[in-house]
């Protein structure tokens, strides 16, 4: 566990384990590098070295009032890869941290990448307008940020029942398990969590596809209602040279927690 420091003087909080094959994590809104625990464990079991860090304004890292754009956050990826002298990592992204993995190849290119994953990304566009017909309409992230303004602490807990799934019937995950996402979201500073709604939701990243050129997994869950699949996960498949495109059926958005096993076994396939 240590802390490395972006161009701008944020400290980025960073867990770096296991030897091996590298593998960055990247992890979603409005969670932390933990929550990729199912994942970690399966990954330094395997014999990978696994490398998770907190996005500028989550977690552990800094909370700084400014700098919650995708051109900063690839920026801040590309410090935690020169610090630790990574060569040759897996670079997956989950949800928001998708967004990451795009940008970082567009701007600082894959020379120190071996394959790309995206998980129940935002890749390439949200935003409904003229250009992207099937996109998500601006008035539910304008909602999202008016809730987050009037009660965060409701509007988390909320959020995590749509983000796994739970409904009247359907329990994928524990109650713990929620109360556990519940912790990691609330350690986000208000002002990051509201900033990186229009972050995730308004940046475009299709012209930052082509920059894929290493292997490409996309994985998405069929019934993702954060992120849905048309939008995303299909969009990058079909936009990115040679990406291999993996349909979770029934899944919602965090499957990295409602299906951990098949997540994983597929990820280390892909991978190794």
């Amino acid at each position: 566990m240590s802390f490395i420091e972006a161009k701008d003087g944020a400290q980025l909080h960073v867990k770096d384990t296991g030897k091996g094959r590298p593998v960055v994590l990247i992890h979603g809104w409005p969670l932390t590098g933990d929550m990729f625990e199912y994942q970690s464990l399966a990954l330094l079991e395997a014999g990978y070295r696994v490398i998770t860090y907190d996005r500028r304004g989550f977690g552990q890292s800094s909370h700084p009032a400014t700098g919650y754009d995708y051109d900063t956050f690839a920026d801040d990826l590309a410090e935690v890869l020169d610090k630790l002298d990574v060569q040759g990592a897996n670079l997956v992204g989950f949800s928001m941290g998708g967004g990451e993995v795009a940008r970082y190849l567009s701007r600082h290119s894959a020379k120190r990448i071996a394959k790309a994953v995206l998980i129940s990304s935002v890749v390439p566009y949200l935003l409904k307008d003229d250009s992207n017909p099937n996109g998500v309409d601006q008035n539910v992230f304008e909602d999202m940020k008016k809730q987050i303004r009037k009660d965060r602490f409701a509007f988390l807990q909320s959020f995590a029942k749509m983000f796994y799934g739970v409904g009247f019937v359907s329990s994928p995950v524990s109650d713990a398990l929620l109360n556990w996402t519940f912790i990691l979201a609330v350690m986000a500073s208000p002002k990051a969590t509201i900033a990186c709604v229009d972050a995730f939701g308004k940046t475009d990243f299709r012209k930052d596809l082509a920059a894929f050129t290493v292997p490409t997994l996309v994985i998405h869950g069929t019934s993702d209602k954060t992120v849905p699949i048309d939008t995303a996960g299909r969009a990058a498949a079909k936009g990115i040279t040679g990406a291999k495109l993996l349909e979770y059926d029934g899944e919602p958005h965090g499957l990295f927690a409602t299906v951990p096993d098949q997540l994983n076994k597929d990820l280390i396939e892909f991978i190794g």
